[in-house]
């Protein structure tokens, strides 16, 4: 064990944690499942503007796959969903802090669920107030083009192409970054996947680089002159990821449940079902 850690807390951090128990936000201590049943709701936290996981319809209403399956789920717990929709902070364990285990300090409440959560190990040992599991599909990037560019060459090759990616994400980094920067001066930053997609579609730009399932939706009511690359992306710094949820670490009999549950989903089919209700097809994650 480390010095900082074997040494007894002092007086000040005493009374710093007093502090932070006595001012946390309402909500941040984690129902599990008996109370989540007893009260009948649970509380289902998604992304906002997150097409085409979790965003808000032209009248305001949450929809998306991780709507969709947060209310599967709830049923299956026998109890009503309430989805809380958040805008993401700077990195996941941000998130999950604010929506999982603590609550904003600016008065926002925790919920029960949250959906959509890399179910990485790394991850969960940075963020141990969280238990991550219940993985319910496999994630990736994907690159698209309009009909007119050649998709398959080597990226560096889009040199003078109107490039599109979402603001500080990997496919931005991997634009911006990539092959000596050479095509840094070419890449458009968006606010979202799904913009960078739409301006392809649009034809305001050549080549995107999106999640896999931001295309596959994007381009299922037909793009006649979008297309998708075949071969693999040279030097992208991720081969895919597992998605998932998060409960609250003192909620590990949710956790459990939870993981039975979304296991059911995918083995019965409600889970591609959700899927390709939005376009998008059923990659089954690695993790089980």
């Amino acid at each position: 064990m480390s010095g900082a850690l074997s040494r007894a807390p002092t007086r000040r951090a005493m009374i710093a944690g007093a502090l932070a128990a006595a001012f946390a936000p309402v909500g941040a201590m984690a129902r599990g499942l008996d109370r989540i049943t007893a009260a009948g709701v649970a509380r289902i936290a998604v992304y906002r503007d997150f097409e085409p996981w979790s965003w808000k319809g032209a009248d305001g209403t949450v929809m998306g796959i991780d709507v969709d399956l947060g209310r599967a789920i709830a049923k299956a717990l026998g109890v009503r969903a309430e989805i809380v929709d958040f805008l993401a902070d700077e990195d996941v364990g941000d998130d999950l802090r604010n929506m999982v285990w603590r609550g904003s300090l600016v008065g926002g409440q925790t919920c029960d669920i949250m959906m959509h959560v890399p179910v990485d190990r790394q991850l969960a040992r940075a963020n141990d107030r969280a238990v991550i599991g219940a993985p319910y599909y496999r994630e990736g990037f994907l690159m698209a083009c309009g009909v007119e560019t050649d998709c398959e060459v080597a990226p560096a090759a889009f040199k003078g192409k109107r490039l599109v990616a979402e603001l500080d994400s990997v496919p931005d980094f991997y634009f911006s970054g990539s092959f000596g920067g050479v095509l840094r001066t070419d890449t458009r930053h968006l606010m979202s996947g799904a913009a960078a997609v739409d301006a392809v579609k649009t034809g305001d730009a050549d080549v995107v680089l999106a999640t896999r399932a931001q295309i596959e939706h994007a381009l299922a009511a037909g793009a006649p002159r979008v297309k998708t690359r075949k071969g693999p992306l040279p030097a992208l710094p991720s081969a895919g990821w597992d998605v998932g949820l998060a409960v609250k670490d003192d909620s590990r009999d949710l956790a459990d449940r939870l993981d039975r549950i979304v296991a059911g989903l995918r083995s019965d089919g409600t889970v591609a079902a959700i899927l390709a209700r939005h376009g998008v097809s059923d990659r089954a994650p690695l993790a089980t």
